[in-house]
Order: C-alpha cells, then structure tokens, then sequence
C-alpha cells in the first residue's frame, strides 16, 4: 500500500474541494503552531454539528490543510474479528482484539490505526515521539496475531479541513486544544472523554463563555 504520509496528503488534497461558489479560507499562516500531535476539543457552543463534544487527535496541521482522528465516537459493529474476515486477514479469531471508532466524517471506507510508538511498521506516520497512524495491513495482522503496538484503536473515517479551514475555525472559538496522554486516545470507555479532556487545560465547561478560543 502508499505510505502513510501520501495518503494524508491526498486527504488534505481532497479536503480543499469546495462546493461550487463557496468561498476559499485565507491560506494558514506557516508562522502560526501546527497543532498536529495535540488534541482539538470542541467547544461547548458547537451544539448542532457533526463535531458536538468531539474529542480529535491531529494527525497533520499544515498550511495545505490538516487531518485528524476522532477518538470520542465509538462504533459497535463491524467487530474487530468480523472486518479481520472481510479483510482476509488471519487468524480468526483474532489472538487479540481492539476497538473500532468513527474516526470521523470522511472517506468511512478507509480505516486507520491510531497507536503508540513502541511499533511501526513502512507505512507508519510518526506523528510525534508517543503516537503514530498506520494505514496499511501490516499492523492489522500484527494485533491479529497478538502483536503490535501495545495501545491502538482502528478508526474508520478521519475529520479533516483545506487551507486555512481550522484555523479560521479556531478564531471563531469552535475549538480548544490540549496535549494528549494514552488514556484519553485509548481508553474504551468514551463516557466523560471529553470532559476529560476539558479538565486538562483546568477547564469547567460549563462556566466557558464563549470569549476565548485558544488553548
């Protein structure tokens, strides 16, 4: 399979495709802190979106766009077993078994593996020194086997945003963000994740005003 870092690309690329007559962000400033390795957390004003109490690992922030995985959304089916069969990938049963989530609005079709570092394999992105995304099969039949990097999840689906997006996003206060840790990425139970991660940054969401959009 393509690496990683290609893929990523072509989602940003994808990402920047505006419906006809839309108008195109202002460009990110290369200037301003990428937010890739941290986690974007939506604010609680962002009541009636595809994002309402999102929890999202950035896995790419540059100025031709930025990629991000959700972490909050669980999925309950397909099993982690029963896409191993669709995919052809033995043994099945797994030796050992993750949990799925919805990574996120876009391209659901495609599945990525969000994990720890202690394993990588070709087709790795090593998005800082504690985390990394795999897109290929490799890592898939490493669980599998009762391998692989010892904390992951398989998202199908990312979130993703074109040139500028986030950013003017961010100034409009739609969201904070925060250093992550392995139990807010991998933790299974999703309850209180995003308060959770409200608490990292010392915040009560529920006295936030709405002023300040920035971590």
């Amino acid at each position: 399979m393509r690496a990683i870092r290609a893929k990523i690309e072509t989602m940003v690329d994808q990402s920047t495709r505006l419906a006809p007559g839309a108008r195109s962000p202002e460009p990110r400033d290369p200037t301003e802190t990428s937010l890739s390795g941290q986690v974007l957390i939506a604010m609680p004003n962002m009541t009636e979106s595809k994002f309402t109490r999102s929890v999202i690992y950035m896995c790419a922030h540059t100025d031709e766009g930025a990629m991000g995985i959700v972490v909050n959304r669980p999925l309950n089916a397909p099993r982690f077993a029963d896409l191993l069969k669709q995919l052809d990938v033995a043994p099945a049963p797994p030796a050992r078994d993750i949990r799925l989530c919805d990574g996120g609005p876009v391209d659901k079709g495609r599945g990525f593996v969000l994990h720890t570092n202690d394993w990588t394999g070709e087709g790795s992105l090593r998005v800082d020194d504690k985390f990394a995304l795999t897109a290929s099969l490799d890592v898939l039949k490493a669980i599998a086997e009762g391998g692989g990097p010892s904390q992951c999840v398989l998202a199908l689906g990312y979130a993703g945003w074109g040139p500028g997006q986030l950013d003017a996003e961010i100034q409009k206060n739609t969201w904070l963000s925060a250093p992550p840790d392995e139990t807010l990425l991998f933790d299974p139970s999703n309850e209180g994740k995003w308060q959770r991660a409200m608490g990292k940054l010392g915040v009560d969401p529920r006295l936030l005003s709405g002023v300040a959009g920035h971590a």
